[in-house]
Parts: C-alpha cells; structure tokens; sequence
C-alpha cells in the first residue's frame, strides 16, 4: 500500500473521514459500525439522518456476511459487482453496519466499488465502509478530487485522488421487497441490464425510503435549474445534449455525439462549472429516457426540484 492509502486505512480505523474514489463518484468515508463516526458523516454533509447509508464491501462474500442476499440478488452482484449495483436486503450483521447508517431500518445498502484505490481501503480495512458522495447535501455530487476536498474536505482526515470518476452518475439501487426485486434509484446499471439476468423488476416507490438518495430536491447547483428545455434563453449556462448551434457562449455539452455514457460521466461536473459561471440560471435540454437515460433524468428533475 502506498503512504496515501495507508493514511486514509489509518484514519478509518481511528474513526476519522476519508476522501475515498470509486467509479461512480468521490464518498465521504467511515467505519460503517463505528456510530461516532457515521454521526460524523452526516454532520459533515449536512444530512438528514432518516437518509440511509450504502456500505462498501470487497465483494459477494463480504456482503454475504452482513446481508440476507436472495439467490436473484446473489446473481446480479456476480454479474455486476464489483460495480455499480447496489443491492438493499435484509441486514444479518448489525454491528458491521451500526443502525444510524441504515437510518433504523431493519435493511442494508451493500456495493463492492470497482476502483482500485477503493478496493485496497476495503481490504486492508477488512470491514464495510460507508462513504456517500463527499458533497454537502443536495449538492452535485463530485467526481473529481478537487469538487469532493472543496465540498467536505476539512472534515476528512485523509483524501485519496483516484483520478476522475469513470461513470460519474452513483449507483443503481435495487432491493429486495415482498419476494420482488424493487428498482429503488436508477443509476448506472439499466433496467434492462438487470432484466436481462432476473427478468421483469418493479418500480417501488413506495419504498423509496430504504434507499440512499432518494429526497425530493437533491444534487441540486445553488442556481434555478430548468429541465427539457428545447431552445436556451440567452444568457443562461446551457446543459447541451447532441449537435448544438456554435459559437453560444456559457454552453456545456454533456455529449455532442448524444452518447448517454459519455452524459452521465459529465453530468455532474459540467453542472457544477455552470453553477460556477457567471449565468443567472442553467438550463438543460432534454435527454431521452431509454437506458442510462432513465438515471440521468432521474437526478436531473431531482436537481430541479421537480420530484416528490
């Protein structure tokens, strides 16, 4: 291990905050049985406490240890993990995962992160972390390492810089629900990637709760933000999606080819650079909603304030 991540190990264990990356975006890192610490986190971020936490493992037989995975469940974390997945499911081990970060429910968020720096933590930690997006709450979520040390970098007592995040959208949350699997947040793994493996999933709303990132009004820049909209008013930052008029200043375009995957890696920080511009307001065009696409117009009506 490196001196880095031999610090961040060391701050985990004392029961201090760690930067830490994953592919998805940059987490607010703890010991996810330490309470003391959990309590940290959401002072850190400024988060309502009734908002679960997801717990980093290594693996399938790391989450096998904390949680009642059903075998469909099971077969999704080979599939997908380490990755984007996160799976909510009966807790087994209460004490790995203390219950202020599961926020009193009697379930469990459980992904293996697919980022090395994160991978080393967790097995030299040898126990599950949870570490939600290193941002104050509500805010765009960060997936460089200078966003998260600007975000909640002087709660940290270490930061690791594992580069841009690749995916840069947080995981999908799936759980289990009355003998169903329920799609809880969309994310970067599709619904119909999952159907391919398990078959038809649902919705679930209603059991939302049980799953990170989930409030109304989240990942939201401090400007009004408008959402599908066709034709920009002048002088707002412009969140572009496919071929856009040239020569428009205060534009960013999440994909001039309309790639979803390369959307999704931009989303958040090309919304943070047009929170930063000088433009009164951001406006972003529309997104289709097939694929990823269901998951980035999930937190762009979410940054809008327009779910709930």
């Amino acid at each position: 291990m490196g001196a880095d991540v031999d610090s961040a190990v060391s701050a985990l264990l004392r029961g201090e905050l760690a930067i830490l990356p994953t592919e998805t975006v940059y987490g607010l890192a703890c010991d996810a049985g330490n309470a003391r610490a959990v309590a940290a986190v959401f002072a850190a971020k400024g988060r309502p406490r009734f908002n679960p936490l997801i717990a980093h493992v290594t693996g399938l037989k790391a989450a096998l240890a904390i949680a009642e995975l059903d075998p469909r469940a099971q077969r999704l974390a080979e599939a997908f993990w380490p990755g984007p997945l996160t799976l909510v499911a009966p807790i087994k081990d209460a004490s790995a995962v203390c219950d202020l970060a599961r926020a009193g429910l009697d379930t469990v968020a459980v992904r293996a992160p697919d980022h090395p720096l994160a991978q080393t933590v967790l097995e030299a930690l040898g126990r599950p972390v949870a570490a939600p997006s290193a941002n104050r709450s509500g805010r765009p979520s960060p997936t460089t390492y200078a966003d998260a040390v600007e975000e909640t970098g002087a709660f940290a007592a270490a930061a690791l810089d594992g580069g841009p995040c690749r995916i840069g959208l947080e995981s999908t949350v799936l759980g289990q629900v009355g003998g169903e699997l329920v799609l809880l947040r969309p994310g970067a793994v599709t619904r119909e990637a999952i159907e391919r493996i398990v078959g038809p999933i649902s919705g679930g709303l209603g059991e939302g709760y049980r799953s990170p990132g989930r409030l109304a009004r989240h990942y939201a820049p401090s400007k009004p933000l408008r959402i599908d909209v066709t034709e920009p008013t002048p002088g707002a930052a412009w969140l572009a999606f496919g071929p856009a008029p040239a020569g428009r200043s205060l534009t960013f375009n999440l994909s001039p080819a309309g790639d979803l995957a390369e959307a999704a890696a931009n989303l958040f920080a090309f919304l943070r650079a047009a929170d930063r511009s000088d433009a009164p307001a951001i406006e972003a065009a529309p997104i289709p909603h097939a694929g990823l696409g269901e998951a980035i117009n999930d937190r762009l009506q979410r940054a809008a304030g327009r779910v709930g």
